[in-house]
């Protein structure tokens, strides 16, 4: 089947988690621009602590092995793909700059926009931070305020008021070469929860206000968008492996164990009736007390949306999103999660199915495949080039990858998929 490559665009998404690796590969429509799912892969990963890459050949063999099994099921050779960064390094910051773009009769050009961007992010990020992206709140031309789009109006002035998505160099580069190891050149760097959001979130809701909470193994990433646009994003240092850990602990049992009573019996709305929860394990059933998993479970996740709580504080939109909060990750599987988060947060709450993608595999419309899922979309919107079934493409360097990536999200924030 490889020989469909040389007249077939692909779209590949690779989620890169802390303890799994995740993989989707989409055959883009040449019609209607959508991608119908080919292929998913996932593979256990290692050398990376909190989102960070601290081994590189651990991420590179577990990316590999993904997309191994995703190469195999949709028989398509992949060459590159957007891949996921993660870890609290990333944050956002309210940035604005001005330029002059020329005569009365200067049309506003695609290089005055990444000229303006590029002086509204000079001093305003650390030299050891890369620009992973910039969304435009607002332009003014010539004192005409609310602009959206400037693109082709004309003015002599032009100023911008935008929110700037970085991440630190150090940690951009050791990802891009764990993924070079594995042979795959990098399109462009997507922060785990935005990519989420792109799998889960209507327009209707990225006008109303809304967030995204990407409830990962090792940290929890927060967006929040409101009128269109990307407001904030945060990433704090905890999730799902701490639950998993706790109940290792509490339990007196090894953390395989309490992996496996963590999917099969944690509720985040503790149990009415004390119960026997029993799990079996090379051969041998264990029994522990539902009352004690309920407890661990509860004190956890307390400090997880409390942490939310903090993240939407940051943003000023704490108890004040409409459309409220859409949960996704792994361990947004956790049974009456939503009901939990609700009561935590004091807004509506729901469990966010991937969408906007066309065939049918298993899990990809959970949760733990939103990130994969909406790295695959930003793909096949943004990567309509050569590289796509060419051979490999040039490695770039950490630093002008992770430049070539700003802008890619906020063009496309209105073309959310329901």
């Amino acid at each position: 089947m490889l020989y469909m490559q040389e007249n077939s665009r692909y779209a590949v998404g690779i989620d890169i988690g802390t303890t799994t690796i995740r993989c989707v590969v989409g055959h883009v429509d040449p019609t209607t621009g959508t991608p119908t799912v080919v292929g998913v892969g996932q593979a256990q990963n290692s050398g990376m602590r909190k989102g960070t890459v601290v081994n590189l050949s651990g991420p590179a063999h577990a990316i590999d092995e993904a997309l191994g099994e995703a190469e195999r099921m949709s028989g398509y050779e992949v060459n590159d793909a957007t891949i996921s960064i993660n870890g609290s390094h990333i944050v956002s910051t309210k940035a604005d700059g001005m330029i002059a773009v020329g005569m009365a009769d200067h049309e506003v050009n695609e290089d005055d926009l990444a000229r303006i961007e590029e002086v509204a992010t000079t001093g305003k990020v650390p030299a050891n931070r890369e620009v992973l992206e910039v969304v435009p709140f607002s332009y003014v031309l010539d004192g005409q305020g609310g602009i959206k789009d400037p693109l082709g109006m004309s003015g002599t002035r032009l100023e911008i008021s935008a929110n700037v998505v970085s991440a630190m160099g150090p940690y951009v580069v050791n990802l891009q070469k764990a993924t070079e190891m594995a042979t795959v050149a990098t399109n462009a760097i997507v922060p785990s929860v935005m990519a989420a959001s792109k799998a889960v979130l209507s327009e209707g809701q990225i006008e109303s206000g809304v967030a995204v909470v990407d409830i990962g193994a090792a940290t929890t990433g927060v967006a929040v968008f409101e009128e269109g646009d990307l407001q904030y994003v945060g990433v704090v240092p905890v999730g799902g492996a701490n639950i998993t850990n706790d109940l290792a602990i509490g339990l007196k049992t090894d953390p395989i164990i309490a992996e496996k009573v963590k999917i099969a019996h944690a509720t985040a709305l503790a149990r009415k009736d004390k119960e026997g929860i029993s799990v079996k394990h090379d051969k041998e059933v264990l029994t522990f007390d539902s009352s004690e998993i309920d407890e661990i479970v509860e004190a956890r996740l307390e400090e997880i949306f409390e942490a939310v709580q903090h993240e939407l504080k940051k943003a000023g939109r704490a108890g004040q999103l409409p459309s409220g909060v859409v949960l996704t990750g792994g361990t947004a599987n956790i049974k009456g999660i939503a009901d939990y988060a609700k009561n935590q947060l004091g807004l509506a709450v729901r469990v966010g199915k991937p969408g906007g993608f066309g065939g049918v595999a298993d899990h990809i419309e959970e949760p733990q495949f939103a990130a994969a899922v909406g790295l695959m979309l930003v793909d096949a919107q943004t990567n309509d080039h050569a590289s796509h079934g060419k051979g490999k493409a040039a490695h770039k360097s950490g630093k002008s990858m992770a430049k070539s990536a700003s802008g890619i999200l906020s063009g496309i924030l209105g073309r959310f998929k329901v």
